[in-house]
């Protein structure tokens, strides 16, 4: 029986939110699962299955990241074995990356496809000479073959690898695949995924573990293809997915995989206020500031722990949304929650009405307050609003008590007719 651990989506390098503590994530997720479910674990192998960086292009420091969790692994004698995902692929025409670059330096196996327009043959052994190969065969008893990004070509490009995997030698007694791709159906929003019919001709061809990346979201199939999603979130909304790493024992093709998700990561919270339109613009801001201690009060925010924390203020307002000062809110707020990064979105809509209700005497107040504020929102009416909001209320009780229409009639006349009705602006 052999173990070993799966990963993808690790975006060393990632630098959105203008924060270098934030970057420092994901080198920190990175170095933790590696030595709670690698070091300690005692895996066979690593897989990386695409995205080790955020970028093609890398900042030394991230390269020096990489660097040093993986020799960890290399003084253990522990082989990691990755293909290239679409953020860290090499640019169309060229022949290096720095994953053949970490692979150069003997910390890294990079299983890649021949070239078969070159008159390459798709799959051949990894070379530890040359540093090149598509498949490696492995003395813990499983066969591991490369992929690389093929993105919209990916449903040909996985009829080629069947078609290839059955030209192969007879290997070990497991087979894994790792391939950079997402399953439709488990994101929204996700165009050019990948159908189920799609990786059926593979799994026909004696794979016996499909090891995916590319959607930040843990999924599983039938046993036999993983997704663990990324180590760190890349922004709020995947807060909420359930996310880690592949604890995977095989043994003649069965497979028991475990997601773990116990390793240092960064707390994602999100809140939200809806505004009803009654409140004034302190009010409205103190409620903010209260949605932010209950959640601390609550310990869903832990201010030790320098969350990104994400409030939501929608609904509606009465009075003009751009009297709140959401710069100085958001700090406010983010100092009151000790938030590594403190997101507010305002998206709230101004109210057809704006003069407050509250304290009114009686029902006919009310109904004039209302009738005025939208008579003075229209050109025409606008500076006789008061005096058509008073007319509007007493044709409505006439109503009620039921004056003829005639009546009615002769009463809108003379409230429109009147000499001092706006002209048209």
């Amino acid at each position: 029986m052999a173990k070993f651990l799966h990963i993808a989506d690790i975006h060393l390098g990632f630098d959105r939110y203008d924060t270098p503590e934030r970057t420092k994530d994901f080198f920190r997720a990175f170095q933790d699962v590696l030595r709670r479910y690698a070091l300690e674990a005692a895996v066979d192998f690593v897989l990386i299955a695409g995205d080790l960086f955020e970028h093609r292009n890398i900042q030394p420091a991230t390269l020096n990241q990489a660097q040093l969790a993986l020799r960890t692994l290399k003084a253990a004698n522990i082989p990691v074995l990755a293909i290239e995902g679409n953020h860290d692929n090499r640019p169309y025409g060229t022949r290096t990356s720095w994953l053949k670059y970490l692979a150069e330096w003997d910390l890294l196996i990079l299983l890649e496809p021949g070239d078969v327009n070159g008159g390459e043959a798709f799959y051949r052994p990894w070379d530890g000479t040359t540093r090149r190969g598509g498949y490696l065969d492995l003395d813990c008893g499983v066969r591991v073959l490369g992929a690389n990004w093929y993105g919209a070509a990916s449903p040909k490009a996985l009829e080629q690898i069947a078609a290839a995997i059955a030209e192969l030698p007879q290997g070990p007694e497991s087979t894994v695949l790792m391939f950079h791709h997402g399953l439709e159906g488990q994101i929204a929003r996700y165009s050019g995924a990948l159908r189920y019919q799609d990786i059926l001709p593979v799994r026909q061809a004696g794979v016996d573990y499909l090891a995916l990346g590319h959607i930040h979201k843990h999924y599983s199939i039938e046993n036999w293809v993983f997704n663990p999603g990324s180590l760190e979130a890349n922004n709020i909304e995947e807060g909420s997915y359930q996310r880690g790493a592949y604890l995977v024992d095989i043994d003649h093709g069965q497979v028991t995989a475990q997601l773990q998700t116990d390793y240092q990561q960064r707390s994602l919270v999100r809140l939200r206020l809806t505004a009803a339109g009654q409140e004034s613009q302190e009010s409205l801001v103190e409620q903010a500031h209260g949605t932010v201690r209950q959640a601390i009060a609550s310990g869903q925010i832990q201010p030790e722990q320098q969350p990104i924390v994400e409030l939501r203020i929608d609904g509606q307002v009465g009075f003009d949304r751009l009297d709140v000062d959401t710069r100085s809110l958001q700090a406010a707020l983010k100092t009151t929650s000790n938030a590594l990064i403190f997101l507010l979105k305002y998206e709230v809509n101004e109210t057809a009405y704006r003069s407050p209700l509250a304290g009114l005497p009686n029902r006919h107040e009310i109904e004039k307050t209302v009738f005025t504020d939208l008579l003075a929102a229209h050109r025409n009416y606008k500076k006789r609003a008061e005096v058509l909001a008073t007319g509007l209320t007493d044709l409505k009780d006439r109503q009620l008590s039921g004056a003829e229409e005639p009546d009615l009639y002769q009463l809108i006349e003379t409230l429109l007719s009147d000499p001092s009705a706006d002209e048209e602006e």
